[in-house]
């Protein structure tokens, strides 16, 4: 398979510092993944700004790649440039821009076929290896949507899916407003209502 292939699988099997099961078979998944960023990386268009709908997603995987790089994840960062391909290969369409980002994020883990693709596509002067890090706009790694826990006296009874900015008052409406919520607080005295922005509602009843 090569050595971008075993090398982008020892790092994607587990856990830095856990043990792993080693699978032939799924040696074959890295080499996909593989041929699927070359296939795509020959159908770039020219461009050298990064597309309304590429870029929120390109921003959330540098902030993801970036730290678990540094916290030596590197498992979970093979995984987010997987998913960040999947998304990209869904839309069919990938631009200069968007591949040189995804090239240097890549070059730690299969660094021969990122400087090929690099000096293929032409996408920067040098090496791959040579080139600043990407940086990332924290304000464009922010999600639209969120999933927040619903508890009553402290237990998870539900999940709701909200706007990331949604308020106080919204979320505690909402989760009241959710089926098995209302059944479990239905006849009882609320004596607590607490919001945690972005994380949980917690609904204190008693009776």
């Amino acid at each position: 398979y090569g050595a971008d292939t075993m090398r982008l699988y020892i790092m994607f099997v587990g856990d830095f510092e856990q043990a792993a099961t080693w699978s032939t078979d799924a040696v074959k998944g890295s080499k996909r993944f593989l041929d699927k960023v070359w296939n795509l990386a020959e159908t770039a268009a020219d461009s050298e700004d990064l597309t309304p709908a590429n870029e929120a997603i390109l921003h959330k995987t540098i902030k993801k790649v970036t730290e678990d790089i540094e916290n030596l994840k590197f498992n979970t960062a093979i995984a987010s440039l997987m998913a960040l391909m999947n998304v990209i290969a869904e839309k069919g369409s990938i631009n200069k821009a968007e591949l040189s980002v995804f090239t240097m994020l890549l070059n730690p883990f299969a660094p021969h076929v990122t400087e090929e693709v690099w000096s293929e596509m032409k996408l920067g002067e040098g090496m791959v290896t040579e080139q600043p890090w990407p940086k990332y706009d924290e304000s464009k790694c922010k999600d639209d949507v969120i999933e927040i826990v619903v508890q009553v006296n402290g237990k998870v009874r539900a999940r709701l899916c909200v706007a990331a900015d949604i308020q106080k008052d919204d979320a505690i409406a909402l989760a009241k407003a959710e089926d098995r919520i209302a059944a479990e607080i239905n006849g009882k005295n609320v004596v607590k209502e607490i919001y945690v922005p972005g994380k949980l509602v917690n609904i204190f009843v008693k009776g």
